[in-house]
């Protein structure tokens, strides 16, 4: 027996959902990569899960490109929507546009080394002697930002060799006052005496003036003179 028509409304289980939905997306993914291949088209697939999870697919990992050509493709067709003179038209410009992006993305191709393969030997030389342009141009540009970096660089230096130079100097004007004040108190401690090797010493042969005033108060006093006559005078007062 066949499998039966599936009605196409949400599935309350929430088990069977999940399956359903792991199921569906794999054979979605599946499609999306053999469009891709068989038919040479571009594919960008987006899921989310009712869960939040992300799930992508795009031709060759190239995701980003695909959702800006869509995003110009938008603009386009609003820009054709907005203005009534465009819309008889919009078929010629947008080939035009068409033409004018591929021929754009054809050449940046071309300038990353990729699909050479079509280009002729006069074609290779071309683009050969554009990069060769370009590639001066981004030496030269590049060496300016370099001799500028090298110049600030140096001038940087010198400021700081500069301050280094103040600082040394500021240095040594300390170290010279503090060698001066070294000195001073080395003359100073040299040249001072204590106050008792100032004083007069007792037994250096100097009279106190106190000695003089003391032997003026008390005088020593005079011996009295003996009257007793002495023996060689008796001997003649006796005769």
């Amino acid at each position: 027996m066949g499998r039966g028509r599936v009605q196409m409304k949400r599935i309350e289980n929430k088990i069977n959902r999940q399956v359903t939905f792991s199921k569906r997306r794999s054979g979605l993914l599946k499609k999306a990569h053999e469009i891709s291949v068989l038919c040479e088209a571009e594919v960008a697939l987006i899921v989310f899960s009712t869960r939040g999870k992300l799930f992508e697919y795009s031709t060759e990992d190239s995701m980003e490109r695909i959702l800006e050509r869509y995003e110009r493709h938008l603009y386009v067709s609003r820009e054709i929507e907005s203005d009534p003179e465009l819309q008889g038209n919009w078929p010629l410009e947008y080939s035009k546009t068409k033409s004018r992006l591929d021929a754009l993305q054809r050449n940046h191709r071309h300038c990353l080394g990729e699909d050479l393969e079509s280009l002729s030997l006069k074609e290779l030389q071309h683009l050969e002697h554009q990069l060769d342009t370009a590639l001066t141009q981004i030496r030269s540009k590049k060496n300016k930002l370099m001799l500028g970096s090298i110049s600030e660089l140096q001038k940087k230096a010198k400021a700081l060799q500069d301050q280094n130079h103040i600082l040394e100097k500021k240095i040594k004007e300390k170290e010279k006052v503090i060698v001066r004040s070294e000195q001073e108190n080395q003359i100073q401690n040299s040249t001072s005496i204590p106050l008792a090797q100032t004083l007069p010493s007792p037994n250096n042969g100097i009279a106190c003036p106190l000695q003089g005033i003391e032997s003026e108060r008390d005088p020593v006093p005079h011996k009295k003179s003996s009257t007793r006559l002495p023996a060689w005078m008796l001997g003649h007062v006796n005769d």
